[in-house]
Order: structure tokens, then C-alpha cells, then sequence
């Protein structure tokens, strides 16, 4: 294995953290204002990603630096050719972030009542663009000889991309319900029992009609085979798995099973990518590869020797993050901010 396949595998690992555990945020965040009756139940459910939510979108700004560095094209193509999305993308994670911070600023019901709504609508654009950015990268953008994206911000929404997106959207919030079944109690835990029970089917159907659609407007099928391997015929079956365990309200089982079919999924999509990152459209010999669009091999030594050293220290302190933070919320001294 050459360092660009290690790179493109560990920005895979990357991206596979940061959808599993950003998902659930970004879940809960949407869920915020019709599961919570009260403005207690709706601090209970904030407090429940309270101590997480920003170390989880670290993981998207690791991933990013990660193909700045390793695969300086991808990012300069893949951030022009993008460039209104992910503004807009950046201003509901910013809108985001500071309604965490200001929500408890003032008691007033209607002060409250805009930053939940800012919560809940700055995760429901990420999650849906995200599902349209990874339907773009499957069906392929427009990019010439010179590397350069030459088409213009409606070229990325397509029915494809957009069922791409609400995939995405429809998946997350089933996380982020089965999440919030798992860490609160009383009626926020039953409310969220019957979202997840009322999401899943529509999540799964969803999910399925973006999988079938692939098969006609992508070459992913293509590229995998006829025989297409263990990892995308476990994630669909992952997926069908969380659904029958939510039936039988074993929610543990299905919380990790809706991490394995979010974790499998980016698998395979990067598999039917490599070693391409990002489709030409307009001729397949102009799309972005791991070796065309990437660093000096000794800039990708020096990288590979930093990430050794510091990503195990950085996963053992989000993990003990978690592990102190596992109990399940409810009690009054857990609301009191």
C-alpha cells in the first residue's frame, strides 16, 4: 500500500467519524423543537450533546485539513467548485454553534424559542448537504483538463443529489432519535421511541431509493462489480437490522446498528470512488485521482509520522469524553444552565 491509498483510507476513517457521531448531533439538533414540550424538556435535550457536540465536528475539520495537506487539488477543486454550498453550510454550523451558547442567555420564552429553531434549522442544511455534496462526488461534477470545477451552483442539485440529500437528512435524524432514546428519560425517551419508530421506515426507504438510483446515474455499481463485496451488502443489511431491533425496542442494538450502516455506507462510497475523489463529468480521464491531485511523497511521510503520534491521543480523550458523560440525563441538577 502506497501513502496516497493510506491517506485516502484514513480521510475515509475520517469522514466515517464525523457522520456517525456528528449524526446523532446533528439528530437531535433537528428534533430539538417537537420533541421537547416544555422549555425543560427542551434543555434536557440539548444537555444530552451538551458536552460533545463541538468535539464531534472536529472530525470534519481534521478531514478537511487532512486533504489540504495530503491532496492539495481535491481541496482547491472540491472548495471552488462547492464554494456557495459550503457557505452555506458554514453559516448553519455557525448559526449552530451560537445558538448552544446564547439559548440560555435570557429566560424570555421567545428568546429561547429563536435559537431552538436556529438549532434545529442550522443541523437540518448540514445534513441535508451533505448527502447532495457526497451525490455530487458519486454522479461527477464538472471539471476540465486543468483541474478547474467550470459549472455553477445550480450544475449540483439534480434529483439525484437531492435524494442524496434527504438519504443524509432522513438517516441522520434516525440516529439522533434513537440517541436521545438512549440518554434521556421519562417522556423525552418516549417521544423519541415513536419518532424513531415513525422515521426509521421512511429513513430506510429513502436510503434505498438513493441506492437504486445510483445504479442508473453512477458508475459506482460498475466499479464494485456484479459481486459487489461484504461491505455494502452488510450496510443495507445493517440498516434493515436497526429497524428490526427498533420494532422490538432494543434501542442499544439499533443505535449500533445505525452507526455500522452510516460507518459501511461511507465505505463503499469512497470504495466505488477510489482511487478517484472527485468524477469529471465531462471526460472520466479529467476526474481527480489520489496520485494527480496529491502531495509531495515526502510532505505525505512527514503527515503520515504526525498522524501516528497524535490521532491515538486525540481518539483516547474523546472516548474518556464519552465514557464520563455516559449516564442518562433527567435529574434537575443536569438542567440547571
Amino acid at each position: 500500500m502506497d501513502l496516497n491509498t493510506l491517506w485516502f483510507i484514513l480521510i475515509t476513517i475520517l469522514f466515517i467519524g464525523f457522520f456517525i457521531l456528528e449524526g446523532f448531533d446533528f439528530g437531535v439538533g433537528i428534533l430539538l423543537p417537537f420533541l421537547g414540550r416544555d422549555d425543560r424538556e427542551r434543555r434536557l435535550i440539548i444537555n444530552s450533546i451538551g458536552p460533545v457536540w463541538d468535539a464531534n465536528e472536529v472530525w470534519i475539520i481534521t478531514a478537511g485539513g487532512a486533504i489540504f495537506a495530503a491532496f492539495p487539488n481535491w481541496y482547491a477543486t472540491m472548495f471552488s467548485g462547492f464554494y456557495l454550498a459550503l457557505v452555506l453550510l458554514l453559516v448553519a454550523l455557525i448559526g449552530r454553534g451560537v445558538a448552544f451558547e446564547f439559548r440560555s442567555k435570557d429566560k424570555h420564552p421567545r428568546w429561547r424559542a429563536i435559537w431552538d429553531w436556529t438549532l434545529c434549522i442550522g443541523s437540518a442544511v448540514p445534513a441535508l448537504l451533505w448527502g447532495v455534496a457526497v451525490g455530487n462526488l458519486l454522479r461527477g461534477v464538472p471539471i476540465d483538463a486543468e483541474m478547474n470545477f467550470v459549472g455553477g451552483f445550480f450544475d449540483l442539485l439534480n434529483p439525484y443529489t437531492l435524494l442524496g440529500g434527504l438519504a443524509s437528512l432522513s438517516m441522520f435524524i434516525l440516529h439522533g432519535a434513537i440517541f436521545l432514546n438512549l440518554k434521556t428519560s421519562a417522556d423525552v425517551a418516549k417521544r423519541a421511541l415513536a419518532a424513531t419508530k415513525k422515521v426509521g421506515p421512511v429513513a430506510t426507504i429513502v436510503v434505498f431509493l438513493f441506492v437504486i438510483a445510483g445504479y442508473f446515474m453512477t458508475d459506482a455499481f460498475t466499479r464494485l462489480g456484479i459481486n459487489p463485496g461484504i461491505v455494502p451488502l452488510a450496510a443495507g443489511a445493517a440498516l434493515l437490522a436497526a429497524g428490526w431491533f427498533i420494532h422490538h425496542e432494543r434501542i442499544g442494538w439499533a443505535f449500533g446498528m445505525t452507526a455500522l450502516t452510516i460507518a459501511l455506507s461511507t465505505i463503499t462510497i469512497f470504495m466505488s470512488l477510489y482511487p478517484r475523489v472527485i468524477v469529471s463529468s465531462l471526460n472520466p480521464d479529467w476526474s481527480l485521482t489520489i496520485y494527480n491531485a496529491s502531495s509531495s511523497p515526502y510532505t505525505l511521510q512527514v503527515m503520515t509520522i504526525v498522524a501516528l503520534i497524535f490521532v491515538p491521543i486525540v481518539l483516547a480523550y474523546q472516548g474518556w469524553t464519552y465514557w464520563v458523560f455516559r449516564q442518562r440525563l433527567g435529574g434537575k441538577s443536569q438542567l440547571e444552565y
